[in-house]
Parts: structure tokens; C-alpha cells; sequence
């Protein structure tokens, strides 16, 4: 009864939103038995108290968990408890944050002295969309910048299209900063950007041969909400019930979606919507890939954390039937990645790799939209930082996640 009791008490909700952390510590927790896991995936089902940085996955790999400081001792009652084993990883996570704030910048050479974003810190939103209609109006043969839509709160939702011209061209859409704590997807998203653009003469063979539509943040509100209020939030913006705000939005794509591995209720951080495609953001993103599909071989996502190269299927444990076509890309991208610096990526489904999770865009792109290759790729690190990656990883992880991309864009060119 006194687990039961202890269940109960961690999945009571907190009502008040936390915009700092103080206190706030990430345990590594590794769940190694069944009756061990399902107790973690209760607590990360009916709990808004604990933020899972990473979902319950499997009893052989390990979860980080962010507890804060009132409930700590109930949670360590907890795993103890059900005799979990568990490590503190990060002992004050707002000291986490303060010290990568105050880290000093790395020097760097900027490619341009025409914008203010670059990748020795991680951009607020307007000057990410400054930095993207800047090559705009230098390179006005190579780059377009069409406003897709607004969010919820009135932001617009740029896309770039990289393009020589010409007709019968391959496409590749690659979006960023879903989730909206996950800062250096977007950072990437952006280098990815400046390589095909700023540094074409280096590779002509990518934009003369492919189109490129390219979304850095397709959650502008949450992704200014970290900035500004609360720095780990993940979600959107739009009030999902009273006292509660916020959908998961990869949890809220029409294919599958509510088949596992989101929640229904509202105020938790994967929350789906109520209904698929319920918010604005993913319908914007829906239509964009939707207007282009029929000429889009590759869907790539970007996200953090995790160092992992993700195929479909989410929603099932089941394989598509091109599967083996899917991995063994994913494969040759993450050697290519691990090749920089050693970085290891993990490469699967989703579902076998990580977790089950429903409604992702990736499932969606490939499964309704039609796209054959559709990949999320997890950037750094492992757990260290976390979604506290400093700044001063930005550009090596930009430059080894690049050659992953190059990869990809080689086999796109030979289909």
C-alpha cells in the first residue's frame, strides 16, 4: 500500500509554473525489471511533477528524470521502493544554467558581417529570421523566404527554399526546434543553412541537383517562451485547458496519432492536442510539406537529446517494409557523423530504438505525406548536459551532423 501511496503522491499536480530551477536535479534513472518500468512509465504518464528529459524507453536503457526539490525525497522513497537503480547526474540544474550562460564565447570567425546571428550562442527567434531574409537579399538567385503562417501567438513561421532552378529536382525538407527546449536543433538548422548557402561554391552538387525547403523553428512561441520565461518548457503556447497550456506538437500529427506514448491529459509535456492537428503550428507545417510532397524524397527533423538516427515507425514496434533501405542510410549518415569527432549514434525505429510515440511528424511524413526516407536525428550529447548543451558545442556538432546530412543528399542525388 505504500507504494501505491507513494505512486499516488508523485503524480500529484503542481500548479504554480517554475521559471527558474533552483534545486532542481536530474536523476538517471535504470529501471531493469518489468515490474520496475511500468512503475516509471505510470509516473510519466499521470505526473506533470517530474519532466522526463528522456521517455521511458526500454529496461535496458536507462531515463533522465528532472525532479524538483519538494519532491525529491518522495521520489528517492520511490525508487527505492521498487529497488531502482538511480544516480544524480545533474545535482542544480539553474546552476547548470546560470554556468553556461556566463560561459565566455568562443571565438569564431564570422561568415558574414551582414546579421548578428552565428553559432557561438543560441539566437532568439527574431534574429534567426533576420539572419534568413538576409541571404534572402544577397543571394536572390539562390534563396526565397516565404512567411508560411503565424503561431499561435502571432509569430510567423518562416521557410527558406534553397534552389539553382530548373525543373524534375529531388527535395529535401528539413525542419527544426519542435520541441522547444531542444536549442541547438534550431542552431543546426541554421548552420545547415549557411553551408548550402554561404558555402555553396564548396559543394554546387547539393543545391544544383536538389531543392531545399528549410524551416528552422516551427515552434516560434515555446521556442521564445525558453528565452524569455521558462527555459526548459517543451510545448507550444496555446491554452489547452483552464490552468494548462500547451500541446506536444510532435505528438499532435495526424497518422496514428493517440496510439501510445502521448498523453491525453493537458497539462502534461506530451500532451496531443485532444484531436490531431489540433494546433495551428502543425497544421502550417502539414500543408507547407503537403504543397510540395510529390517532389520531396526526404524528411529530416531535428531534435535533441540523445545522439540517435530515428526511422518510422513511432506509433508501432512493427517495421515498414522498406525498412532495411531506411537503416542502412541512416547507417552510412551516422558513421559519417561519428567519423568528426566519435560521436555514436544509435539507428533505428523509433519504437525499438527509443519509445512509443505516437502522432510524431516523422511517422506522419512518410505515412500520409508519402516521403519515403523520413528520419529524426537526436543531436548531442548523451546526457551530460542535456538540453543544456553549451554553446560552446554548437559548432562541432553542426560540423559532424553536417557530413551526416551530406550523406543523405548524396543518396538523394543518385535515386
Amino acid at each position: 500500500m505504500k507504494i501505491a501511496f507513494l505512486l499516488a503522491l508523485a503524480a500529484t499536480s503542481v500548479l504554480a509554473t517554475q521559471t527558474r530551477y533552483d534545486g532542481y536535479q536530474v536523476f538517471e534513472v535504470h529501471a531493469k525489471e518489468r515490474v520496475q518500468f511500468d512503475a516509471m512509465v505510470k509516473l510519466y504518464e499521470e505526473s506533470t511533477n517530474f519532466d522526463f528529459w528522456t521517455e521511458p524507453r526500454s529496461m535496458e536503457r536507462p531515463m533522465d528524470i528532472m525532479v524538483p526539490p519538494g519532491h525529491a525525497k518522495n521520489f528517492v522513497e520511490l525508487l527505492r521502493a521498487f529497488k531502482i537503480d538511480y544516480r544524480v547526474k545533474i545535482a542544480d540544474v539553474q546552476g547548470l544554467i546560470e554556468k553556461n550562460r556566463n560561459a565566455p564565447v568562443v571565438p569564431q570567425a564570422p561568415r558574414s558581417g551582414r546579421y548578428e546571428h552565428n553559432w557561438t550562442s543560441y539566437s532568439r527567434l527574431s534574429v534567426i529570421h533576420d539572419f534568413m531574409r538576409e541571404l534572402a537579399t544577397s543571394y536572390p538567385n539562390l534563396v526565397t523566404v516565404t512567411n508560411q503562417g503565424q503561431s499561435y501567438e502571432g509569430r510567423d513561421m518562416l521557410m527558406m527554399k534553397i534552389s539553382t532552378g530548373g525543373t524534375n529536382k529531388k527535395a529535401i525538407f528539413v525542419d527544426g526546434g519542435i520541441h522547444a527546449r531542444e536549442w541547438v536543433s534550431p542552431a543546426f538548422v541554421t548552420w545547415l543553412i549557411s553551408e548550402l548557402v554561404e558555402n555553396n561554391e564548396a559543394h554546387r552538387q547539393y543545391t544544383e541537383n536538389l531543392d531545399w525547403y528549410i524551416m528552422p523553428v516551427i515552434n516560434p512561441d515555446g521556442y521564445e517562451f525558453t528565452h524569455t520565461n521558462t527555459r526548459l518548457w517543451r510545448k507550444n503556447r496555446r491554452p489547452s485547458s483552464p490552468g494548462c497550456i500547451g500541446t506536444d506538437l510532435n505528438r499532435n500529427f495526424g497518422f496514428h496519432w493517440d496510439e501510445g506514448g502521448s498523453s491525453d491529459i493537458p497539462c502534461s509535456d506530451t500532451y496531443n492536442g485532444g484531436e490531431a492537428f489540433s494546433e495551428v503550428e502543425s497544421q502550417i507545417v502539414r500543408d507547407t510539406i503537403l504543397s510540395i510532397a510529390a517532389d520531396t524524397a526526404c524528411y529530416l527533423s531535428f531534435h535533441s537529446y540523445g545522439q540517435y538516427w530515428l526511422t518510422p515507425w513511432g506509433y508501432t514496434s512493427a517495421y515498414p517494409d522498406d525498412y532495411n533501405e531506411l537503416y542502412t542510410l541512416g547507417l552510412f549518415g551516422a558513421n559519417a557523423i561519428e567519423a568528426i569527432y566519435g560521436s555514436q549514434y544509435a539507428v533505428g525505429t523509433s519504437t525499438n530504438v527509443l519509445y512509443v510515440a505516437s502522432g510524431g511528424s516523422d511517422d506522419w511524413a512518410k505515412g500520409a505525406a508519402g516521403i519515403k526516407y523520413s528520419y529524426t536525428l537526436e543531436l548531442r550529447d548523451e546526457g551530460r548536459y542535456g538540453f543544456e548543451l553549451p554553446a560552446s558545442q554548437i559548432l562541432p556538432t553542426a560540423q559532424e551532423t553536417w557530413e551526416g546530412v551530406k550523406v543523405v543528399a548524396d543518396a538523394m542525388i543518385g535515386l
